[in-house]
């Protein structure tokens, strides 16, 4: 299962966005990350997928770009104000769940919303501190990003990717014909010596 889940706004700083995942399935493997358009796949349920993802993540990274907090819908109302808003669903169940939840400010002035201006139930994202990936030095930024989700996931890209067995070991036997005093040796741990 993914351990870091992006959460976006699909209409928000989408290339930088793109960026950001790239990077980060680079350095560490595709399935260390669960992004809701890779993640899920077609025919699924992708409310019951999109909730239990955000609750079972070990980290959620908020990626907030400047139209994130102030994108409106066709009746004029802001997009965060709904209750069925999937970047406040998201982000509120990973909250609520306990989970580790960084914002990332995509950009180099975008800033992080101030808790007052938030949903109550996602207020707590107004005073965590963030991580910037700016445009203007983008390739540190990145790199930058990666360096702290490493620290924050010491064992991030080192295990089995998601959903796969570990393989099983092979036992490679040897026959060692000796003499003259000699001696054999097992030359590794998945290899048996025998004597003949």
């Amino acid at each position: 299962m993914p351990r870091v889940f992006l959460n976006f706004r699909k209409a928000d700083s989408r290339w930088m966005r793109d960026r950001v995942y790239q990077a980060l399935v680079d350095r560490f493997g595709e399935g260390e990350f669960f992004k809701s358009g890779e993640s899920i796949p077609a025919g699924a349920d992708f409310a019951e997928i999109l909730r239990r993802q955000a609750a079972e993540c070990e980290l959620m990274l908020v990626l907030i770009g400047t139209l994130w907090l102030d994108a409106r819908g066709d009746d004029g109302a802001r997009l965060l104000d709904r209750t069925h808003d999937w970047v406040r669903v998201e982000i509120a169940t990973a909250l609520k769940a306990g989970n580790r939840v960084v914002p990332v400010l995509l950009g180099d002035g975008t800033m992080l919303p101030e808790a007052s201006a938030l949903p109550l139930e996602i207020a707590e994202l107004g005073r965590l501190q963030f991580a910037r990936v700016p445009e203007t030095h983008l390739a540190e930024g990145l790199d930058r990003l990666c360096t702290a989700v490493g620290a924050l996931l010491p064992d991030i890209g080192r295990g089995p990717a998601a959903g796969t067995e570990p393989a099983a070991e092979s036992t490679v036997t040897m026959t060692a014909h000796v003499s003259g005093g000699g001696s054999a040796y097992q030359a590794a741990r998945d290899q048996t010596i025998r004597l003949a």
